[in-house]
């Protein structure tokens, strides 16, 4: 009966290691290798499919900078305007 009791308190040491966080070589290498099987599962557009995207993306942001610059001009002309009619007055 005695030797029962002693495994119990050999198993219990065990249980709180598994508690324990591996190191950070061990996470990370779980890390990287989760990413790659993701990596795996991922589904990749055609060529054409990424083509049409990027041009998409690149037409969208050439009309957004074109908008930007007008905006710019205008309230630049805007202040010129405010700033000259206000000191031709002093």
């Amino acid at each position: 009966m005695a030797k029962s009791n002693e495994k119990d308190v050999e198993k219990k040491p065990a249980k709180a290691d598994k508690n324990q966080k591996p190191n950070i070589f061990v996470r990370m290498g779980r890390r990287l290798k989760e990413t790659f099987s993701e990596l795996k599962n991922v589904t990749w557009p055609t060529v054409p499919k990424a083509l049409k995207a990027t041009g998409v993306v690149l037409v969208i942001v050439l009309v957004f900078t074109v908008i930007v610059t007008c905006m710019n001009v205008g309230f630049t002309e805007l202040l010129e305007l405010l700033t000259k009619s206000g000191s031709s007055g002093v």
